[in-house]
């Protein structure tokens, strides 16, 4: 088991739990022997779905009836005790019994309780939640989307920083390109916040990115910037927006191929291309984000995902 990655995991959070939860453990230990999970939440209902689909020296549960509600506000659900599933998974992380931390709970919680057992990496006062999105030629990294409402000049080149050593990680041969949400690309456009963080960046000339300026929110997708930086408020809001979109275009297109035969035909005809365009466009393949600057990982996997979303983002430790 030393060898193992421990995997802390909030069985007890999002839509569906714990069935989706354990389901997606279930589907993830199918294709990978290298993890160790240690369960948190009610055993009476987890032991059940679990039992004889992976093997005991893979896994253990910790016992708590206790949880976090969705519908908690972050203080509230802090206040639940430190005997909830989602306390006691971050704890785990905290006493080092665990090197990761998965919950599709209450993200603000999620956050507060946190910041409450961890501490923060040197000279960061804000983590942020950050994802990787898709974009024409590969991938980006995204923050902060909605741990921070407002934040500083400070906040957003700290986010900088932090967003541009996460994309070196995983992408180690590439130098990232980081830009600032903004209306506009014109170096006077934005409010203060945007326009002092714009000359700290400018200013900064940093060995480890190239900083690219403003990006507007109709070419996040072009791929030309690697890291995109924002607040949490405008980063949760283009979250939302570009979910909504990929909903809508996938909707449409089904309804397009499946209400005529003319249209039933073409989509037989093109059922390869039709497969690869809905893959592409599966919010499941890019469920989940991470709370970066704290000194352990704490990842929040999207509430509403299902089994299949729970197996990518856990899949994304290997």
């Amino acid at each position: 088991m030393s060898d193992l990655i421990k995997i802390a995991v909030d069985a007890m959070g999002g839509d569906g739990s714990p069935k989706k939860i354990i389901d997606g453990i279930i589907f993830n230990h199918s294709v990978n022997k290298k993890n160790y999970y240690k369960i948190f939440g009610d055993k009476n209902k987890i032991f059940p779905l679990i039992n004889g689909k992976i093997p005991t020296s893979f896994f253990e549960i910790v016992h708590t009836e206790n949880k976090i509600e969705s519908t908690d506000s972050p203080l509230e659900g802090a206040k639940r005790g430190k005997d909830t599933s989602m306390w006691l998974a971050i704890q785990s992380v905290k006493d080092r019994l665990a090197d990761i931390v998965i919950s599709a709970g209450n993200t603000g919680a999620l956050l507060v309780v946190s910041k409450l057992n961890l501490k923060m990496i040197e000279n960061i006062d804000k983590p942020a939640l950050s994802a990787l999105w898709p974009n024409k030629k590969g991938m980006s990294v995204v923050l902060d989307l909605g741990a921070n409402i407002e934040c500083s000049s400070k906040n957003l080149l700290d986010f900088s920083i932090m967003g541009a050593s996460l994309y070196t990680s995983l992408y180690p041969n590439d130098k990232p390109n980081v830009a600032l949400l903004n209306i506009g690309s014109e170096e006077l456009k934005g409010n203060e916040t945007i326009k002092e963080t714009f000359q700290l960046l400018n200013e900064k000339k940093s060995t480890n990115y190239n900083f690219a300026g403003y990006i507007e929110g109709n070419h996040l997708m072009d791929g030309q910037v690697n890291v995109i930086v924002s607040d949490g408020f405008t980063g949760n809001v283009a979250l939302k927006t570009a979910e909504g979109t990929a909903n809508f275009i996938t909707d449409e297109l089904k309804k397009a191929m499946t209400g005529s035969i003319i249209g039933k035909i073409s989509s037989l005809l093109n059922i390869s291309n039709l497969k690869k365009f809905k893959k592409r466009l599966d919010p499941r393949l890019y469920n989940g984000a991470i709370f970066i600057g704290l000194d352990s990982p704490v990842v929040k996997s999207h509430g509403g995902t299902d089994y299949i979303g729970f197996f990518k983002f856990a899949r994304c430790l290997q």
